[in-house]
């Protein structure tokens, strides 16, 4: 089957930090389209019910059985929404998809598959912050499950060594509440206390909080699987403002503004 015979096609698509006001309106657009929508259950669930509209919700660690899913039914002509949070080219369903496009039949290959962009937490969370983005920065998943933690804490070192900003993404868990702890631990080694972290939790939603504090007060429940970490680099600093600071990252890395 060739895409010229097949009307079937995939959209990976991000449906944004939380806020209904952040979904871009191309996936909107691809959601109307759409006769099936495919991904973790909570995403799924933020996608409005209509007629002639199938959702497939799964569970958080199959993600290459429903990326699998996903190009089968776009074989057979189905227009399928792949959903994340946030983008889903940042640690979420579009390398997935990749994944399972490469190993999979050949005839997957002809499929019109496209990635449509979305806000993803690590950049609401600066925004809302200010702008602690705003020189070089790196991002991180402190999450093991795909990789060792050795290589987690070598990553992070480096970072550091560079003098990056750094947005950490899922940060803490229950499964594995003492990793964000030895991040900590190796932060406030290699850069002391003063060094400025934000955590953003659940933002653009009802729930959201922020909380800018230097490492040094800086704890492991501060943050959860909802939390966005930006630690800043040795640059970083807080404008102190009545209705609240601004924590940004000026754009020299010397300091000053060019």
């Amino acid at each position: 089957m060739n895409a010229g015979q097949n009307s079937g096609w995939i959209a990976i698509a991000g449906l944004g930090p939380g806020d209904e006001a952040l979904v871009t309106p191309e996936v909107t657009a691809a959601l109307a389209g759409a006769s099936d929508v495919i991904g973790y259950i909570p995403y799924v669930a933020r996608v409005a019910p209509r007629e002639g509209l199938t959702f497939h919700p799964s569970d958080n660690r199959v993600e290459l059985d429903r990326a699998a899913h996903a190009l089968e039914l776009a074989s057979r002509g189905r227009r399928v929404v792949v959903v994340s949070s946030g983008d889903p080219g940042v640690f979420a369903m579009a390398a997935a998809v990749f994944e399972a496009l490469e190993a999979g039949p050949g005839h997957w290959r002809e499929l019109d598959i496209r990635v449509l962009p979305g806000i993803t937490a690590m950049l609401a969370a600066s925004a809302r912050a200010g702008a602690p983005l705003g020189h070089d920065f790196c991002a991180i998943n402190l999450s093991d499950n795909l990789k060792p933690w050795s290589l987690i804490e070598q990553r992070v070192r480096l970072a550091v060594e560079a003098d990056f900003a750094m947005a950490f993404y899922n940060p803490r868990s229950r499964a594995r509440p003492e990793g964000f702890e030895r991040v900590l631990d190796l932060l406030r080694a290699v850069c002391g206390d003063d060094r400025l972290i934000l955590f953003a939790r659940a933002v653009s939603t009802p729930e959201e909080q922020l909380r800018i504090v230097p490492l040094g007060e800086a704890s492991a429940d501060m943050a959860d699987m909802r939390t966005m970490v930006i630690v800043g680099s040795s640059l970083t600093r807080v404008i102190e403002r009545a209705v609240g600071p601004i924590l940004y990252t000026p754009r020299s890395a010397s300091g000053l503004a060019s």
